[in-house]
């Protein structure tokens, strides 16, 4: 895995971001707390596969914990820049909290939404 960071404090990082590749695919796992004081490594970490050539980006949020407003537009941002070369950006199984912050915002709608990450991109590594 690409680590493209972490974020947090003295007991530990708060959010972290793993980058790993599936052909074309970058699949983006994100865990912790997105927020505000958080947010850079998501920014850099969609910045990057798409630099990179992505032409999907699965945001695996199955050990996402949180997710506010900030977190919220890096991924809308991030569809937007993927749609401009023809990409995409989708999420994966999202949390009950982080769910309903995206009903209630409406932005699940605008997103292709996984109940959990495709077979085919599983990592086999992990517990």
């Amino acid at each position: 895995m690409d680590g493209y960071g972490t974020a947090g404090g003295g007991d530990g990082p708060r959010f972290t971001v793993d980058v790993r590749w599936s052909g074309r695919t970058a699949v983006v796992a994100v865990a912790g707390e997105l927020d505000h004081d958080h947010a850079e490594p998501l920014r850099e970490a969609i910045s990057g596969a798409l630099e990179q050539g992505a032409e999907r980006i699965v945001v695996d949020c199955e050990r996402l914990a949180f997710c506010d407003s900030t977190g919220l537009n890096i991924l809308l941002r991030g569809r937007l820049e993927a749609r401009e070369t023809g990409g995409s950006v989708e999420l994966a199984a999202l949390g009950p909290t982080v769910a309903r912050m995206f009903d209630i915002t409406g932005a699940k709608a605008v997103f292709t939404v996984y109940p959990e990450l495709p077979e085919d991109l599983a990592d086999r590594n992990r517990p």
